[in-house]
């Protein structure tokens, strides 16, 4: 069973912050929630149907999988500790059918549950107890994300793919190959490597890549930024991205590019 509860939501929201999901084509989107606590549960649908999204909720993994496969949902909220199956097996079966954005609710701040989480293809998680606020920012900032990498995907030219030594990242098709071996990467994670591989040897701080890459407005969240570092070098080895130590993050190319 899950721990921890959502912490209460009563704060007022930032103005226009329900306008801006009108804007972005946000407030038609379908989220489903697959937690077994029913109390958060119930918080977060409500608080998610305020927004504007229509919200459907699982209380079990394979629940979960099922409602995933006949909702289509443009993001899911999944809890890792679920009766039946744990949220890393719904991520890998969810992902494996059709990928969407996932944010994955974790009761332990355990850095290694993170990294494997992110590694079946969580796009960005979020450790209990948590607030409303911050649940429906992130949802946002990945809702975002997908409406324009869908609106630059269908109204701008394909781009070449990016060759260096032997990593190619196709940002046309969206996949990166290294030694001619396809590594499969989240959503989130082809776009930190494109904008970190589109300025080879730069470093770029943190703040910056969660303004261009999350899409976040403050600097709240630079553990995460960390947290992918890591599943990058997990799947792509650790030679690829530089740590300069209190600034950020560069892509070095590879020596024999």
């Amino acid at each position: 069973m899950s721990s921890g509860t959502p912490q209460p939501s009563g704060a007022p929201q930032q103005p226009g912050t329900a306008s801006a999901a009108a804007s972005t084509g946000q407030q038609s989107a379908t989220v489903l929630v697959v937690e077994d606590e029913p109390t958060i549960a119930t918080a977060i649908a409500q608080r998610l149907s305020a927004e504007g999204w229509r919200v459907e909720v699982a209380r079990d993994g394979l629940s979960g999988v099922d409602a995933a496969s006949r909702l289509r949902p443009d993001l899911v909220v999944l809890d890792v500790m679920l009766p039946g199956i744990d949220g890393l097996e719904v991520t890998r079966r969810i992902q494996a059918e059709n990928p969407v954005p996932i944010l994955m609710l974790t009761a332990r701040d355990d850095e290694t549950d993170m990294l494997v989480g992110l590694g079946v293809g969580a796009d960005d998680y979020m450790t209990k107890p948590f607030s409303m606020r911050e649940l429906v920012a992130r949802i946002k900032a990945l809702l975002r994300r997908v409406d324009r990498a869908a609106q630059a995907a269908a109204t701008t030219p394909a781009d070449p793919p990016m060759m260096m030594g032997d990593v190619t990242v196709d940002r046309a098709q969206r996949r990166v190959y290294r030694g001619g071996e396809e590594v499969h990467l989240t959503p989130t994670e082809f776009e930190l490597l494109v904008m970190l591989a589109g300025s080879p040897k730069t470093v770029l701080t943190r703040e910056r890549l969660l303004a261009e890459v999350w899409d976040w407005a403050d600097a709240s969240g630079t553990r995460t930024v960390d947290s992918h570092i890591k599943a990058l070098r997990r799947k792509l080895g650790p030679d690829l991205i530089r740590t300069v130590h209190g600034v950020g993050y560069a892509f070095e190319p590879p020596a024999n590019q």
